[in-house]
């Protein structure tokens, strides 16, 4: 069974989706046939040959094309009003209206003039005709299909019954304003949609590469992993890479969103995408073109887009029998009158005309589209600022998180300590101590075999004491979850681990407990050292606050959220850090395990609940909380995989940034449900009784749609800090 992804053209609402995903479930072969409307793509697998599927999408009113097809768009969108014009020119129904409105115009004029009322009534036929063609064969196809109807088929009717009861010019122009209408809707609709495949372009097409010593430019897909090549100063990086020679300052904004440049050196990594200072620099390429960070991270988001948030769900069920209520209703409108009150049936003051305008009211497009245009550029207008959040889900359970809680290292602080003392039993107290020097020996041999914080920290300072070669690297290793890390060294047993840990497992002297202790009370957190059964001592470390982290627990605590830290680190040292940065609250000697269960009860005490850690090491209190939020780093595959939301620049102070845009997106949201059903509601009422037209009932549900797509793009451009 083979699985294809095309991307749809048309696809302007998702009871367009429903529609095209329903009529090519049904295709012979076709084992599942998903459409993401956020990107415009469905997904089929199945053993159905390729030429009926375009067949069948086709007769349901779509074009296809291969999903590799396009992802580098060969010129740049236009926007504005020449934008919709030539985006009107590209689809045949569209086409088809533009001739038919120029028709119906033109007849007017001549009807002004005085060309006889018969061939005026022929011509404005024919003009409907024009632009109603594809709108019916859609509407047909669909009912033959699917065996249900749909706005296109509800169009059809009400045009014709519009021409029936002699109605001739308002039936042209109803189906050239629906025609325009939905193209208008699409327009606006991939707007949102491009506005984040645009990303593919920030990455150039070729690279110089270095051949021999010689300059070569070729095409991006056809460098290979350790590839060397050039980037000279202003142009954008090509692809994922470690610089091998030069240095510069590189502006990473368009995939982390930093305002700054950052200073990159030899050995410092570069991302696809980002945009090369003053320095010519030699890179050497570490991912494929198909696996750099920004085709991860566009596939991260178009898959994000992808995921329904509760409220869309509710919305799309709630459409499903929107459009036959209101059929129904309609055809009640339309014959109760007239056979139980004797009420007028044809004629423009006739109850068909009412049911007529009824149908046209019935498009629940404005409704179906309120929450996914909403929620596809909140989740892009995060993306464009370093923030990936993985779905509407997501973006909604934000909207609610009353608490959040934070790891301590790598979070609150820089996660990158430093060994600033040492205590060892017996310390002659000289500059050089061979006590200490073991106990520094001892454990970077056992830390060689870590890539933790902590391990870089004492495998640096027993560098510098120029005792890190003593001994081999520590074979048998076993991490201690939360407590340590033993192996073995020269046949020895070497166990680092908390103070906690040594105070339950093993036996220490007095002075040392009491060292130990007023290290901790002095800020710093202790890793004891024993060598087989002997405590030899420990060493001192420190890790330093961000400089943003008291800023942005204070503007989360301004939002009304409480903040938390959650942390093994000993109390005596976890206070005095969340002192400094002013969390709410401080729950220190925490096991991973331990950390799940606090999480535990802070959604039993506050409902909705948001994680923030490193990504890895935090994966079950990621997992266990509302939101997962990883402090990810522009590189780290694991945190884009891990969290439901990930920093990409590790910078803390998105965190308010995207609590006020999961905000105002589910205002927005509320905002456009509740406009959507009063507008209809009103011109439905009016329909009733009597005093809306076909004109009307076009014009706003048109004029609804477009303002609810407009309104619901809005967080395109929500701004990280608040105005005023």
């Amino acid at each position: 069974m083979s699985s294809t992804t095309y991307r749809v053209q048309g696809l302007d609402c998702t009871s367009c989706a429903f529609k095209l995903e329903k009529g090519v479930q049904q295709l012979d072969g076709v084992q599942i046939a998903t459409v993401d409307f956020a990107t415009s793509k469905i997904h089929i697998q199945g053993t159905v040959a390729p030429e009926v599927i375009y067949q069948r999408v086709q007769a349901l009113g779509y074009t296809l094309e291969a999903e590799s097809q396009g992802r580098r768009p060969s010129s740049p969108t236009v926007g504005g009003v020449r934008g919709f014009w030539l985006y009107l020119q590209t689809r045949f129904e569209t086409r088809l209206a533009l001739i038919g409105g120029a028709l119906t115009l033109a007849v007017l004029i001549l009807a002004l003039a005085g060309m006889p009322l018969l061939l005026v009534n022929v011509l404005w036929v024919v003009a409907m005709a024009i632009s109603a063609y594809p709108i019916a064969r859609d509407g047909l196809n669909n009912l033959a299909i699917n065996r249900d109807f749909n706005i296109n088929l509800l169009m059809t009717i009400a045009a014709i019954g519009a021409v029936l009861i002699g109605e001739y010019l308002e039936a042209a122009t109803v189906i050239f304003l629906f025609a325009i209408g939905e193209a208008l809707e699409g327009y606006t609709t991939d707007r949102a949609r491009n506005s984040m495949r645009s990303l593919v372009e920030l990455a150039p097409p070729n690279a110089i590469r270095l051949e021999n010593g010689q300059e070569r430019q070729v095409p991006v897909e056809n460098l290979h992993i350790g590839d060397h090549i050039v980037v000279k100063p202003g142009e954008r990086v090509p692809m994922d890479g470690t610089i091998t020679s030069g240095t510069t300052e590189i502006n990473q904004a368009p995939i982390t969103g930093e305002s700054l440049p950052v200073y990159k050196t030899i050995g410092d990594p570069v991302y696809a995408g980002t945009i090369n200072g003053t320095g010519a620099v030699e890179v050497e390429v570490t991912r494929l073109v198909q696996d750099n960070t920004l085709s991860r991270i566009i596939e991260l988001v178009e898959r994000a887009q992808s995921v329904r948030a509760p409220s869309q769900k509710l919305i799309d069920q709630f459409a499903r029998w929107y459009t036959p209520l209101v059929t129904v209703i309609a055809l009640l409108v339309a014959s109760v009158p007239p056979l139980l009150f004797g009420a007028p049936f044809w004629g423009h003051e006739g109850w068909l005309y009412r049911a007529l305008a009824l149908l046209v009211i019935a498009c629940p497009c404005s409704l179906v589209i309120s929450a996914p245009v909403t929620i596809l550029s909140a989740i892009t207008g995060a993306a464009r600022r370093g923030v990936l959040i993985k779905g509407g889900a997501y973006l909604e359970a934000l909207a609610g998180v009353r608490a959040f809680a934070f790891d301590k290292t790598g979070t609150l602080t820089q996660g990158m300590p430093q060994v600033v003392n040492s205590y060892s039993e017996p310390c002659t107290g000289a500059e050089t101590c061979p006590d200490c020097d073991e106990v520094y020996a001892l454990a970077a041999a056992v830390e060689r075999r870590s890539t933790h914080p902590i391990a870089k920290a004492v495998l640096s300072a027993a560098q510098q004491r120029t005792v890190a070669e003593r001994y081999a690297p520590a074979t048998d290793v076993e991490m201690m979850t939360g407590l340590g890390i033993t192996g073995r060294v020269a046949n020895r047993q070497v166990t680092l681990g908390s103070h906690r840990l040594f105070d339950r497992e093993y036996p220490h002297s007095d002075s040392l407990h009491q060292a130990a202790n007023q290290a901790e009370a002095d800020g710093y957190m202790t890793m004891l050292v024993l060598d087989q059964n002997q405590v030899r001592g420990y060493l001192a470390l420190s890790d330093t606050v961000r400089e943003e982290s008291l800023q942005v627990v204070q503007d989360l605590q301004r939002l009304g959220v409480k903040t938390v830290m959650l942390t093994g680190d000993n109390a005596t040292v976890a206070h005095t850090i969340g002192q400094q940065v002013g969390v709410d609250e401080v729950r220190a000697d925490l096991l991973p395990e331990d950390k799940v269960n606090a999480l535990q009860g802070l959604l039993d005490s506050y409902q909705r609940v948001a994680m923030v850690g490193d990504g890895v090491n935090d994966a079950p209190a990621l997992a266990t909380a509302t939101v997962g939020v990883a402090m990810g780093g522009a590189g780290s595959a694991q945190a884009l995989e891990t969290a439901d939301v990930v920093l990409m620049a590790d910078d803390l102070r998105q965190l308010p940034y995207m609590l006020r845009l999961a905000v105002f997106a589910r205002n927005l949201i509320r905002q456009n449900i509740l406009l959507s059903f009063a507008v209809k509601l009103g011109v439905l009422l009016l329909a009733v009784l009597g005093g809306a037209t076909l004109w009307m009932a076009i014009a706003a549900d048109v004029g609804i749609s477009l303002v609810v797509t407009l309104n619901g793009m809005r967080p395109l451009r929500f701004e990280r800090q608040p105005q005023g």
